[in-house]
């Protein structure tokens, strides 16, 4: 509301800051991933690079493009909030209709990246201690 728009907002832009770097590591990470987990590695970076600005935050469409590229699905788009219309670009491409499974692949995915994740932050580590 009008009364903690700037105290939200700020918080919002903090956010954004701390989070620029991660968000793309993340979005890298999930290529990766992708070619590990059976997506689609090339189809991730493709709509990555193409989508990852094609949201209101700079943070949130980095890993959601290189999901809906390894996937070959379109996520986002136009959406009804509160009974408003907005008219939202989508990101990634409709190849194929989503279906049930996909969660399951993004899941697969999704751990993929972590164990990864894990995997670099445990040699930074090592590497920093030596």
């Amino acid at each position: 509301n009008k009364k903690y728009l700037y105290f939200g907002r700020c918080a919002a832009k903090l956010d954004d800051a701390a989070n620029w770097l991660p968000s793309r590591l993340a979005a890298l990470l999930w290529v990766a991933a992708a070619a590990l987990a059976g997506g689609s590695a090339k189809g991730a970076w493709r709509i990555w690079r193409r989508d990852r600005h094609n949201h209101a935050s700079p943070n949130s469409a980095q890993t959601e493009s290189a999901c809906a590229g390894a996937l070959g699905v379109q996520l986002a788009g136009p959406a009804y909030y509160f009974g408003a219309y907005y008219d939202k670009p989508t990101i990634g491409d409709a190849l194929r209709p989503i279906e049930p499974e996909d969660i399951l692949r993004a899941d697969r995915m999704m751990y993929t990246e972590s164990v990864l994740a894990l995997i670099i932050g445990l040699a930074v580590r090592f590497a920093l201690m030596m």
